[in-house]
């Protein structure tokens, strides 16, 4: 089942105190962005958190569960009312993750030789 961009607003939303929350369709679901930095998907209608230690330390003892077949295994959240724990959440998951690499730019004007 594909998610909602009804649900991924509300949670981008919840997730608004953490920076700028940005989502992106991705094959009938949606990647999540803070501050331009992929750290989260919404799969099924579910929240799924990609997973660090400093995750793991404001969450204590999370759930994890993998967002779809063959997918690595993610923070599962199933508690979206508390924003302050899913700001502190994000926060500390982003500054765990490594920068995005800089996109190639194709040169189109560019001949091949």
């Amino acid at each position: 089942m594909a998610s909602s961009e009804e649900f991924t607003k509300y949670v981008a939303e919840q997730l608004s105190g953490a920076g700028t929350i940005t989502y992106k369709k991705m094959f009938g679901e949606y990647g999540l962005y803070c501050n331009g930095k992929f750290f989260a998907s919404v799969c099924d209608n579910q929240l799924f958190v990609k997973i660090t230690d400093k995750g793991r330390e404001v969450l204590r003892n999370p759930e994890m569960a993998s967002p779809y077949e063959g997918a690595k295994p993610s923070f599962l959240i199933t508690e979206l009312e508390d924003k302050e724990l899913l700001c502190r959440l994000a926060t500390a998951t982003c500054k765990a993750l490594p920068e995005p690499r800089p996109k190639k730019r194709i040169d189109k004007n560019k001949e091949d030789n």
